[in-house]
C-alpha cells in the first residue's frame, strides 16, 4: 500500500476531525443526545412531536456545508473526491450502508466518534466491525475481483 502524496491532505483532515469532535461534544452537552447521523436522519422518517424541526435543520446543514465550504475556501484548498463507480453502484452502496447502520444500531459518527469517546463497549465492537468490513471490502475488490 502506498500513500498518494499529491492527494494527502493532513491539514484539512485535521481541521475536519477537530470540527466533528467539537460538534459532537457541543451536541451532547447542549442537547443531551449523541450526534449520530443515521439516528438523526432515521428520526425524520417517523418523527416525534417537536422533533422534526431540529432534525431537518441538521440534515439541511449537512447538505449545505460543502457548498458553503467551496465558497469560503481559498482556491485549490478543497479537492473534489474521485469516485470510480457509476451512480447505480453508489446508490447500492448507500443503501447497504443504511441497512448496516440499522443492524449496528448506529453509524460511524454515532459509534466511532461519540460512542468511543464515552468508552462504550458496544460502540467499540461496532466500530471494529465497521473497520473490518471496510478493510475486507477493499481487499476483495482490489485484490480478488
Amino acid at each position: 500500500m502506498t500513500i498518494a502524496w499529491t492527494h494527502f491532505t493532513p491539514w484539512t483532515s485535521l481541521a475536519g476531525g477537530l470540527l466533528l469532535g467539537l460538534a459532537a461534544a457541543l451536541f451532547i452537552l447542549l442537547n443531551g443526545r449523541v450526534l449520530g447521523i443515521s439516528g438523526i436522519l432515521g428520526g425524520l422518517l417517523a418523527p416525534k412531536r417537536g422533533d422534526a424541526g431540529w432534525r431537518l435543520s441538521f440534515v439541511l446543514g449537512l447538505l449545505a456545508a460543502p457548498l458553503v465550504a467551496s465558497l469560503l475556501a481559498p482556491e485549490g484548498f478543497l479537492k473534489a473526491p474521485r469516485i470510480d463507480a457509476g451512480y447505480g453502484l453508489v446508490v447500492l452502496a448507500g443503501l447497504l450502508v443504511g441497512v448496516g447502520t440499522r443492524y449496528g444500531s448506529g453509524c460511524t459518527s454515532g459509534h466511532g466518534v461519540c460512542g468511543l469517546s464515552r468508552l462504550s463497549p458496544r460502540s467499540l465492537v461496532a466500530t471494529l466491525a465497521f473497520m473490518a468490513a471496510g478493510f475486507l471490502t477493499v481487499f476483495l475488490i482490489r485484490h480478488v475481483l
